[in-house]
């Protein structure tokens, strides 16, 4: 299993992560911590975007 990188893993399991993040965010929300829900969410939102700059395609040059 060389192949199992951080990035590779993490690839693989991005919807439970983001998922994991999420609920761990609406538990502190709970608590009253809303600054610590706001950074993981903000965690969540990089690694959701990061995806989704891997799934556009490349513009076409002309």
């Amino acid at each position: 299993m060389s192949d199992e990188t951080v990035a590779n893993v993490a690839q693989l399991y991005l919807g439970n992560i983001l998922y994991a993040l999420e609920r761990a965010a609406f538990s502190l929300d709970e608590e009253g911590r809303r600054d610590d829900a706001a950074f993981y969410r903000g965690i969540a939102r990089k690694l959701a975007e990061a995806r989704g700059r891997e799934r556009m395609p490349e513009p076409e040059v002309r």
